[in-house]
């Protein structure tokens, strides 16, 4: 038996890359067995993995939804197609956030921001040289569309405060705290802990420099309430924010979501 883009096919002797193009997608050109590129004359084996690939052609949401399957089991899958996760603050931490979130199938992103992309942005957040000067949270939304145009996507075009942060973030699973400043920081975290309590909320803390990234840690403080940080480096003269130890923390925020969605202790 053969896996073709993720549906199984029957096998038989002989049968070339060319001949299964044939049968299961002719305007195919090209062709990935086992996870590299193959001519059209290589000759197949029971149980290889094959992908037939029309350069350009974006994959349907079918097909889309069996790879992600694949990848992540069933299990898995079914329960973060179905997430929502808000993110507040769509800089270095939060755009990344969105990315690693959309590459792994979230269902359904709200995200919030007010600002605008600027060329000091470039060096850490997950934007582009011709997006300076578009919303943020457009141009994301565009960046996660180009990854998963399948997922749906909210955006908020607002400065949050403590009293609409409940209100806007009412509905979401998990809540992604990705702000600069440290009031913003405080007044998210006594959300997580008084009007949406019981809510998973995952904070960030301590990630400018480049030191040492193991000490970059995931805290529980809370039931369902995470800080992710050193604790300690904040961004000032002489310690700017750069891209790989903002990316470290990033990664710890977008796995503990992943972890509060699946259940994880």
């Amino acid at each position: 038996m053969l896996l073709v883009n993720e549906v199984p096919h029957q096998f038989r002797d002989g049968l070339t890359v060319s001949d299964l193009a044939r049968e299961v997608k002719p305007d195919a050109d090209l062709f990935i067995v086992n996870g590299y590129p193959v001519s059209a004359s290589v000759v197949l084996e029971d149980g290889d993995s094959c992908w037939l690939i029309r350069k350009g052609e974006k994959p349907t949401v079918d097909e889309l939804e069996r790879l992600l399957y694949a990848r992540h089991t069933p299990g898995v899958h079914g329960k973060v197609k179905n997430a929502s996760v808000g993110i507040m603050g769509l800089g270095g931490l939060g755009s990344l956030v969105a990315v690693a979130l959309a590459r792994v199938g979230i269902g359904h992103l709200l995200l919030a921001d007010y600002d605008l992309v600027e060329p000091s942005n470039l060096n850490r957040q997950q934007y582009f040289i011709d997006q300076i000067g578009e919303k943020k949270t457009e141009a994301l939304k565009q960046n996660l569309a180009r990854i998963n145009p399948y997922l749906r996507i909210e955006t908020i075009d607002a400065i949050l405060t403590e009293e609409s942060i409940p209100v806007l973030f009412k509905e979401v699973d998990v809540l992604a705290e990705c702000f600069d400043g440290a009031a913003m920081k405080a007044a998210a975290l006594r959300c997580a802990l008084g009007p949406l309590a019981g809510k998973g909320f995952v904070g960030a803390s301590g990630l400018a420099g480049y030191e040492d990234s193991n000490t970059i840690r995931t805290r529980k403080i809370r039931d369902r309430v995470y800080l992710v940080g050193d604790n300690e480096s904040e961004a000032r003269p002489g310690r700017g924010l750069m891209a790989p130890r903002v990316g470290v923390a990033a990664h710890h925020q977008a796995n503990q979501i992943l972890r509060l969605l699946l259940g994880l202790p």
